[in-house]
């Protein structure tokens, strides 16, 4: 059979890897699908207006896309029982026409056979459906390695960089953390801080919410960052103990001509206390008394 060629092959696996941020086995896997349901479509095409459809939703499982990167062309290809009686062409494969080309071959064998249609208005239906099914092929393997990379984080608290704006969402990149490239997630309205300045390329502390299983258009992430969740993270609570402890400490720093401290005394310690052990206050009336 013939090789159906894609001029450029190894280029467009590249730039849409590099685009996208996906692996290039994963665009080539994506690429394979997609010309899979381009020969599903020619194959379906030829019985319109003579009968119907003839093949169901499984009909074609056994069917596969060859890529040749070094020719530059994909051939299709489909796996067949050998069987002794052939009822569907499709799946099966007579032993007598096996045995023509190998004598090892035996009732029940599996054989993998170049079945790609030599006619020129596959390839251009096939280049027509690939395109469309491509994209859609490309978010879904997005989408699952987005869930894959996110779902289990033990830390939900993550750093975030401002990269647009939409309606009144603020679209972020965000990292996991485990090696793999920035993905985009959605800041909505509702979890925005006021105080913060959204400006583009600025950081934020923030906190993934939940990681979207459906499929839909834009970012599969949502965070927060006026979730109560996460402001434990992103601020520093002030206890009322460090603030006793700092008014302490400067009220030592004005009246220090006139107080004898032990030097012990304002340390803090590991209760929510600071302890005071001796403290002499001078009888600044009576100066000539001195300090106890």
């Amino acid at each position: 059979m013939a090789l159906v060629m894609l001029p450029g092959l190894s280029a467009l696996i590249e730039d849409i890897s590099e685009e996208k941020k996906l692996p290039a086995n994963v665009v080539e896997a994506a690429l394979r699908e997609a010309l899979l349901k381009g020969y599903e479509r020619y194959r379906r095409t030829l019985y319109i207006g003579i009968s119907e459809d003839p093949f169901d939703e499984e009909y074609f499982s056994n069917f596969d896309v060859g890529l040749d990167l070094d020719e530059e062309g994909y051939r299709v290809l489909a796996s067949k029982i050998i069987v002794e009686e052939v009822e569907s062409e499709d799946h099966q494969i007579g032993l007598v026409d096996v045995q023509q080309v190998t004598d090892d071959a035996q009732l029940g064998d599996t054989v993998v056979l170049d079945v790609t249609p030599e006619k020129d208005d596959f390839g251009r239906m096939a280049a027509a459906t690939t395109k469309q099914v491509l994209a859609q092929k490309l978010r879904e393997h997005q989408r699952r390695m987005i869930q894959e990379e996110f779902a289990d984080l033990e830390d939900p608290v993550l750093t975030a960089r401002v990269i647009r704006f939409e309606r009144q969402s603020v679209i972020m990149a965000v990292s996991s953390g485990l090696g793999r490239p920035e993905v985009e997630a959605e800041l909505p309205r509702r979890d925005q801080l006021p105080n913060d300045n959204y400006r583009a390329n600025a950081t934020f502390k923030v906190f993934l919410k939940e990681v979207s299983e459906i499929a839909r258009r834009g970012p599969q992430l949502f965070i927060s960052r006026a979730n109560a969740a996460p402001q434990q993270n992103l601020r520093r609570v002030n206890r009322p103990a460090d603030r006793i402890t700092s008014l302490l400490a400067r009220t030592v720093t004005l009246l220090s001509p006139l107080i004898k401290v032990t030097p012990t005394a304002f340390l803090p310690s590991n209760s929510t206390r600071s302890t005071v052990t001796s403290v002499s206050v001078c009888r600044f009336l009576r100066p000539s008394a001195g300090c106890r």
